[in-house]
């Protein structure tokens, strides 16, 4: 059996506190799984947080093709056409041709969609600004810090202020 502590290798035996950061980053991803989940409440019967997840990927890149997709939300192509099909059923994306290539068909988002994913990350953003309000003001700086250090670490891009504030994701 594989302990936490095992894998996360000599780390822990070192005591560099890679233990400790583990469990601090399981509970906080538990906190805003809560809020991603309670942002998603009024629109659940619309759309699952996978399919949520597809309109902030398109939100975030424009039209974008379905392998092009695929690879962005760490699923085969045909998951994301399966994905996608629903999406376009519930008139949330479109499916359309490349005008510049027309072997190539393009995702994008309706209006309804983009509208979804502003409704849900502004209620996500809020909630998440009532948790960092309730934090004390000194080791903020040190929090975005560490939390910007992870997201590169696990390969997220970094969005810029304008974009990160957008999305919400």
């Amino acid at each position: 059996m594989i302990t936490a502590s095992a894998r996360v290798g000599n780390a822990t035996a070192s005591g560099d506190g890679a233990e400790e950061l583990v469990s601090a980053l399981l509970t906080a991803s538990r906190a805003l799984v809560g809020v991603s989940a309670r942002s998603l409440a009024r629109v659940e019967e619309a759309v699952t947080i996978t399919q949520f997840r597809t309109l902030v990927v398109l939100e975030g890149h424009g039209d974008t093709r379905l392998n092009q997709l695929a690879e962005r939300l760490g699923v085969t192509p045909s998951t994301a056409l399966r994905m996608v099909d629903r999406l376009i059923a519930a008139h949330l994306v479109t499916r359309q041709e490349n005008k510049a290539d027309r072997r190539e068909v393009l995702i994008g988002l309706t209006r309804e969609g983009a509208r979804l994913v502003r409704e849900v990350t502004e209620r996500r953003r809020a909630e998440i600004a009532t948790i960092v309000a309730a934090m004390p003001q000194e080791g903020r700086q040190e929090v975005v810090a560490a939390l910007n250090a992870f997201a590169q670490a696990a390969g997220e891009a970094t969005p810029s202020a304008d974009t990160a504030a957008r999305l919400g994701w």
